[in-house]
C-alpha cells in the first residue's frame, strides 16, 4: 500500500508536458485596418509535431486572416515565430483567438487533436 501511494505522489509532482504558446494575450494598437500579432508556439515533446495555427473571434467562429505561416513541422523542443494579421473588419477594437493545433500523424494510434489559444484584443487608432 505504501508502495502505490509513494508511485502515485512522484507521478503526480512530474511535470506535465503540454504544447504551449506565448503570448497567451496581448493588446494591440494600430494604425491601418489591419492588426498583427506574432506568436510562438512550441514544441515540449522528444519528437516532432504538425502544428496548424487558426484564429476565430470570441465564439469560435474561423476569422479570415493571414496566418504566416499556417502549417508546419515543428521540431522537439523547439519553438517558431508565426505572423497573423487580423483585418478590423470596419470596426474600431476586435477581441480574436489565436489558436495552436497539433495535428495527428495518420499512422499513430492516437488521433488527439490539441488546441492551445490566446485571447488577443486590438483597438484602432
Amino acid at each position: 500500500m505504501r508502495i502505490a501511494a509513494a508511485i502515485v505522489f512522484l507521478l503526480a509532482t512530474l511535470p506535465a508536458l503540454g504544447q504551449s504558446m506565448s503570448p497567451m494575450r496581448g493588446v494591440v494598437t494600430a494604425f491601418a485596418d489591419v492588426f498583427a500579432v506574432r506568436v510562438y508556439p512550441s514544441n515540449p515533446y522528444d519528437h516532432r509535431i504538425r502544428v496548424e495555427v487558426r484564429v476565430y473571434d470570441q465564439k469560435f467562429q474561423p476569422v479570415p486572416a493571414r496566418v504566416t505561416p499556417p502549417s508546419f513541422m515543428l521540431g522537439a523542443e523547439a519553438s517558431r515565430p508565426v505572423l497573423v494579421v487580423v483585418p478590423f473588419e470596419g470596426a474600431a477594437s476586435r477581441k480574436v483567438r489565436i489558436c495552436t493545433e497539433s495535428v495527428p500523424f495518420p499512422d499513430q494510434q492516437t488521433q488527439i487533436r490539441a488546441q492551445i489559444c490566446g485571447k488577443f484584443l486590438a483597438r484602432r487608432m
